[in-house]
């Protein structure tokens, strides 16, 4: 009777979390996509095409930049705590309660931090640098979790053979362990580019709200000391001002085809790369 009940509990809970989903897609899709016109796509932003296009290719580059700041870290700071710190010392359990307590912190002290470190003492300005080092600092404990798991749930035979056939530590954990851990390693690092897609709050302290793609062909790299929005911000913007709710759901559209296209481009990218290694 207990099971069946539980199975009953487990089921109805799936019903209700998919039709959830399913409505607010439907909903978004159903008032933005009437409203998905090629003004929308201008390179210029204007008051008159409010254009999506510099928020999108804002949006892209932050995540990337972001990405590539906290993955290498995330990634090797967990291999270190797995593979070569002693499980038992105080260093290690210090590290995770910290890193547990962080994933916590609401996205809006992120962002007072980023504005008084970055954006201040650091004299960054409202920038896409400072938004980045700001989104890579959120999302580095979900990384360096996701990978800890990850390399954890790797079935300790396979190191052991890697040691058997003359394999040293390094090649040991690049050839065996790491593929065997990629999936549970790009999982995390995809709820971290969800979360870098879908930050509002924290860019608002730190990268501004210009929307402009910043001009690395004019600027170079001081480019990256140019403010920008992304679409998030560009949604919270449109919306705030109550002038353009049309364009705020064509604009939440794109969002919801952009987080479903970079999902599977990392997905494949994966596998690639899990049948490289």
């Amino acid at each position: 009777m207990t099971a069946k009940l539980l199975r009953a509990l487990v089921y109805a809970g799936t019903v209700v979390t998919v039709a959830v989903l399913a409505g607010l897609v439907g909903y978004i899709l159903l008032n933005g996509v009437p409203h998905l016109e090629p003004r929308l796509f201008e390179w210029e932003y204007t008051s008159e095409n409010v254009s999506l296009m510099p928020a999108l290719v804002d949006t892209l580059l932050m995540a990337v930049l972001a990405l590539v700041l906290a993955v290498p870290v995330g990634v090797g700071a967990a291999i270190y705590l797995v593979e070569y710190a002693r499980s038992s010392s105080r260093f290690v359990a210090l590290v995770r309660m910290t890193t547990e307590t962080l994933q916590g912190i609401p996205s809006i002290i992120y962002g007072l931090f980023g504005l008084l470190f970055f954006t201040t003492v650091l004299g960054w300005g409202l920038s896409l640098l400072s938004g980045a080092c700001t989104l890579a600092i959120m999302v580095l404990p979900v990384v360096m979790r996701t990978t800890e798991e990850a390399l954890l749930a790797v079935p300790g035979a396979y190191k052991h053979g890697g040691f058997a056939l003359g394999a040293g530590r390094v090649r040991t954990i690049l050839r065996c362990v790491l593929p065997s851990a990629l999936p549970g390693i790009l999982g995390g690092v995809l709820l971290a580019l969800g979360r870098c897609v879908g930050e509002v709050a924290a860019l608002l302290f730190t990268a501004g709200t210009v929307a402009q793609i910043p001009d690395f062909a004019g600027e170079g790299i001081l480019a990256l000391f140019d403010s920008c929005r992304t679409l998030a911000v560009h949604m919270y913007v449109l919306a705030s001002e109550g002038l353009h709710m049309d364009e705020t759901y064509a604009t939440a559209v794109v969002l919801i085809v952009l987080v479903v296209v970079l999902n599977t481009a990392a997905n494949f990218a994966a596998k690639k790369l899990k049948e490289e290694m």
